[in-house]
């Protein structure tokens, strides 16, 4: 009789925590509906949503200097001008400010914990020793390792089963793979001896098979409700277009193929996930459909330049040089798709993102983000 209480007494003890975390969500941020079914939104990837990871690692990739951030109010690690693509959709969802930086030391204590941690870095990819040019980078691994981390320290707070079903219910999202390309794989003159030794076949096949671990093991630590971006049009960015001019004013096929490559066969990687991994719910994000229409429909949606660095120094695009202090800024950034050599502008992130949240089966399969959470 005396265990079955001590059982009691641990389940209401679980359950008190879970209702008194759910109380801290929703006291503290003053949520609105929509974001009560997204408890804890948990971020993964490279620059294109590292929000300031890099800048507590030693690493030749970092953004907090101006001009970046000049429409955030300040530079804080962002690549861009503005928000990254996932800070517009928990802005969007309703969600408490930004979701907070991994490395932050204000990222402790389990009433930030419960909302959520962003482990993206830039530099970083799927395989371990993609961006090693930029000396420090958190590969995915790593972040996976940092999440079990974060995981470890709300179950100490709350209890296993109520961690367990903040996970289940939380939102994960994974923008990873274009460094992959671009800083591994196509990296200039270093990468020539493994594109001799390597085909793109094989090469891709590594990274869906490396993928494919990190996924399945983000699901075994609680994960179900996952975002998985492909890759963008890489040859259509102006470092692209600066080392390949061959291309003239069109993107340099090579890239864009190795990309589409890759996203056809991690498509198939997300429906046999989904069909093997009892009660996850992925949903592909097709981002190259999306930038490719920004691109080829660059007036339509407002933008007068689709193929330049707005933050540039030197270069027929702008895309020579990354965007720094002796850098120049384009009159008007809302203009232009790319803010510099690598990455969207807010205006372009802010298409992506609502096209992600509220679009159809062409943009993100089999739901998107909007329906995701309410799953």
């Amino acid at each position: 009789m005396d265990i079955f209480s001590n059982k009691q007494v641990l389940i209401v003890g679980i359950l008190s925590k879970l209702i008194l975390s759910i109380f801290l969500m929703l006291t503290e941020s003053g949520l609105s509906g929509s974001a009560i079914n997204v408890p804890a939104n948990f971020v993964f990837g490279d620059s294109l949503v590292d929000v300031g990871n890099n800048n507590y690692i030693v690493s030749l990739s970092k953004a907090n200097y101006v001009p970046n951030g000049i429409d955030f109010g300040q530079p804080t690690g962002r690549f861009t001008n503005g928000r990254t693509i996932v800070d517009i959709i928990g802005q969007e969802l309703g969600l408490q400010g930004f979701t907070p930086l991994y490395l932050a030391r204000s990222t402790r204590g389990i009433s930030v914990l419960v909302h959520g941690v962003n482990y993206a870095s830039g530099g970083g990819g799927i395989l371990n020793h993609t961006g090693k040019i930029f000396g420090g980078r958190i590969n995915l691994d790593a972040q996976i390792d940092n999440f079990a981390n974060t995981r470890q320290d709300i179950i100490s707070a709350i209890g296993v089963s109520a961690t367990l079903e903040l996970l289940q219910n939380g939102l994960f999202s994974i923008t990873i793979g274009s460094n992959d390309f671009i800083n591994n794989y196509l990296t200039p003159v270093i990468s020539v001896p493994e594109q001799k030794l390597v085909s793109p076949q094989v090469f891709v096949a590594t990274m869906i098979s490396r993928f494919r671990l990190q996924l399945t093991r983000l699901y075994m630590l609680g994960a179900q409700k996952i975002i998985v971006a492909n890759v963008g049009p890489i040859g259509c960015i102006p470092f692209q277009r600066e080392l390949n001019p061959e291309a003239g004013n069109n993107c340099f096929s090579y890239p864009n193929q190795l990309a589409q490559m890759f996203n056809t066969q991690l498509r198939s990687l997300i429906q046999e996930l989904s069909s093997n991994l009892e009660g996850s719910k992925f949903a592909y994000a097709n981002v190259y459909g999306i930038v490719d229409d920004i691109i080829q429909n660059s007036r339509s949606y407002g933008f007068e330049n689709s193929d330049s660095s707005c933050c540039y120094l030197a270069g027929r695009f702008g895309g020579l040089i990354p965007c720094g202090p002796p850098s120049k800024v384009c009159p008007d950034r809302s203009k232009y798709v790319f803010w510099d050599a690598f990455h969207p502008s807010d205006s372009a992130n802010l298409i992506i993102a609502r096209r992600l949240l509220d679009g159809n089966c062409n943009d993100i399969f089999p739901f998107n983000v909007r329906r995701l959470v309410t799953l």
